[in-house]
C-alpha cells in the first residue's frame, strides 16, 4: 500500500492502519495449520505453496508495519500515544515472523511431526491460533474504544476479551507441556537432529500465544493511560 493511501486510512482513523495489520497477521497465522497438515502427509510440494503465502502475507504486514511508523504523526491528537501504538504493531507483527520461521525451517529441512505426537499436535496448535484470533478480536475494538472516548461497557467488554485472551495462553502452556513430554518419551527413537529442531518448532508454536498474550498486556495499558 503507497504511503499517501495510508495517509487517506489516518485520515479516517487513526487506528484502522494498525487493525488492517492485526488481520493480516491472523491470515498468516491461519496459513501454519494446512501447511502443517500438508508435512505431515510429506506433501512438500503443497507445502511449499503454503509457505510461500506465508511469506507473502508476512512480507505485506512488515511493509505496513513500516508504513506506519513513517505516517504515524507525532503530534497526532488521541488518548493514545504514538508510542503505544508503535509496540503494539511491533507485538502483533512478531507473530507473522514466527509463523514465518516456523514453516521455513520445516520446509527446509522437510521435517515432520512423529505420529505419536499427532492425535495432541493440531489441537496444541490451533489452541496457539486461537489466541492469535482474540487478540485480533480485541485490537479491532479500538476504534470503539475511541468513540466511547475509553469509557463504559466497551472498557468492559474489552477487558472480558483481554482476560480470556490470557486463559487461551494458559491452555497453550499446558498443551506444549504435554507436547514436550511426548517428545522426550521417543526422542530416542528419531534422528537425534530432528529431535532438536523439534523442539524449537514446539517452542517458536508456544511463543505464538505468548505473543497475542503480550497484545493483550499492550491493550491494558493503553486502557490505563487513556
Amino acid at each position: 500500500m503507497p504511503v499517501n493511501s495510508i495517509f487517506g486510512v489516518f485520515a479516517k482513523s487513526p487506528i484502522k492502519p494498525i487493525q488492517m495489520h492485526v488481520d493480516k497477521v491472523a491470515a498468516c497465522s491461519a496459513l501454519l495449520i494446512p501447511f502443517l497438515q500438508a508435512s505431515i502427509k510429506a506433501d512438500w510440494i503443497e507445502a511449499e505453496k503454503i509457505r510461500k503465502q506465508i511469506s507473502t502475507l508476512e512480507k505485506e504486514a512488515d511493509e505496513l508495519k513500516k508504513e506506519l511508523r513513517m505516517t504515524l504523526p507525532k503530534g497526532i491528537f488521541m488518548p493514545i500515544s504514538r508510542i503505544d501504538l508503535i509496540e503494539l504493531v511491533n507485538r502483533q507483527d512478531r507473530i507473522a515472523n514466527t509463523v514465518k520461521d516456523i514453516a521455513g525451517r520445516m520446509y527446509g529441512r522437510e521435517l515432520q511431526i512423529p505420529n505419536e505426537l499427532l492425535p495432541t499436535f493440531i489441537p496444541f496448535v490451533q489452541r496457539c491460533i486461537d489466541s492469535v484470533n482474540q487478540a485480533k478480536k480485541a485490537v479491532n475494538e479500538l476504534d470503539e474504544l475511541l468513540e466511547t472516548g475509553f469509557r463504559g461497557r466497551e472498557v468492559t467488554f474489552v477487558t472480558k476479551m483481554i482476560t480470556e485472551l490470557s486463559s487461551i495462553e494458559d491452555d497453550t502452556d499446558s498443551l506444549q507441556i504435554q507436547q514436550r513430554r511426548l517428545l522426550f518419551s521417543i526422542e530416542k527413537q528419531h534422528d537425534p537432529i530432528d529431535i532438536i529442531f523439534l523442539y524449537q518448532i514446539l517452542e517458536w508454536i508456544g511463543q505464538l500465544a505468548d505473543h497475542a498474550e503480550l497484545i493483550g498486556t499492550q491493550l491494558e495499558l493503553i486502557l490505563v493511560r487513556s
